[in-house]
């Protein structure tokens, strides 16, 4: 990409909102708060540079969009929110319904598919965990969506009687109920990703290599048992290419 005016990108998911500006080349200021202090983004902006162009994707709901616009607005920045769309990119929407498909996996699909070629797993860890399966040729064949790993120990500790909030490690053999419950929460979301795998080996399209994002990524990635490439900004690096070429 080559230098231009910088974009603000902003990715407003369930836990938290994050954004950094590009300037067609590199990923320069960043920063994040929790969604649920969303009502202070215009304050948490305050020392950002004067930006006329701004790009986001939003799971969050209709206030925190609303929120986004009204300090965007504020501070001089169009907004653009984008949703999924049948093709872009490069990349083909397999959605029965496009739209249907939220707008930071489209954006994570259409990063990934740049990342380089032959069928690949797209896997964001975060509050959920999704396995994206993507095709050489730029096809979202389809994926999955499951608790990701604070979620399931948060559940087991909510719908339990004498099961705590388990701050474990991993093991292969936990002897402790703290360790056998942050180990089964990662193992649950490994056989997920390895099922998805399964899946689109038996259909011809064996991926190469997994493209992780999201806050638990790094925990995730030594439990693979394949290839792997960590991005910290993958759904931001697809709003920024959505931003350029649109």
């Amino acid at each position: 990409m080559e230098r231009r005016a910088p974009l603000l990108a902003i990715d407003a998911g369930n836990t938290r909102i994050k954004w950094a500006l590009h300037d067609g080349t590199a990923w320069t200021t960043a920063g994040a708060i929790a969604t649920a202090e969303s009502a202070r983004i215009g304050e948490a902006w305050a020392a950002l540079p004067r930006i006329g162009r701004a790009i986001a994707c939003n799971v969050a709901g209709a206030e925190v969009e609303r929120g986004l616009r009204e300090s965007c607005s504020a501070r001089g920045m169009a907004l653009t929110v984008i949703a999924s769309r049948h093709e872009e990119l490069g990349v083909v929407n397999g959605y029965r319904d496009p739209a249907q498909l939220g707008a930071d996996r489209w954006a994570a699909l259409v990063a990934a598919h740049a990342v380089g070629p032959g069928p690949k797993l797209v896997v964001n860890v975060g509050t959920a965990l999704t396995v994206d399966a993507l095709g050489g040729d730029g096809r979202f064949l389809g994926g999955i969506i499951v608790p990701g790993p604070d979620l399931m120990r948060g559940a087991l500790a909510s719908g339990t009687a004498r099961l705590p909030l388990a701050a474990g490690n991993f093991r292969e053999f936990p002897d402790t109920t703290e360790d056998a419950i942050a180990s089964g929460a990662l193992q649950a979301c490994v056989g997920a990703i390895l099922r998805v795998r399964h899946a689109m080996t038996e259909h011809g399209m064996a991926p190469g290599h997994v493209v992780l994002s999201g806050g638990a990524a790094r925990t995730l990635a030594p439990l693979l048992p394949m290839p792997f490439s960590i991005h910290e900004n993958l759904v931001l690096d697809g709003l920024a290419r959505i931003a350029w070429h649109s």
